[in-house]
């Protein structure tokens, strides 16, 4: 069976760029996960329910910041210019510059 996530034959693929592919994967699927959960609650009208849901959503975020973590371990200069965004006040976009000056 394939994967879609590999565009190199796998067998020529270290075993730690295999890993990385499996997590930047996982990434996106938790991404995808908490947008399915976000539109769910949008228009859940049962209180339980939508509880449960806001619960399942808050563990993909999670999974999400774990996957993310590992990642940005693995890639010091994606931590070095996520480091000059996350968690700044400001213009977004002119942090995302001068993270991006940061990591070159």
């Amino acid at each position: 069976m394939g994967f879609d996530q590999y565009h190199e034959p796998p067998e020529e693929l270290s075993a730690e760029t295999r890993t990385f592919a499996r997590m930047i994967v996982s990434l996106g699927e938790e991404a995808e996960a908490i947008n399915w959960y976000e539109q769910r609650i949008s228009v859940e009208t049962d209180k339980q329910a939508k509880a449960i849901m806001q619960n399942a959503q808050h563990e993909e975020f999670k999974h999400f910041g774990m996957d993310l973590e590992f990642l940005l371990r693995k890639k010091p200069v994606w931590r070095k210019t996520l480091e000059a965004i996350l968690f700044k006040k400001g213009d977004i976009v002119e942090l995302g510059e001068k993270g991006e000056e940061a990591s070159e």
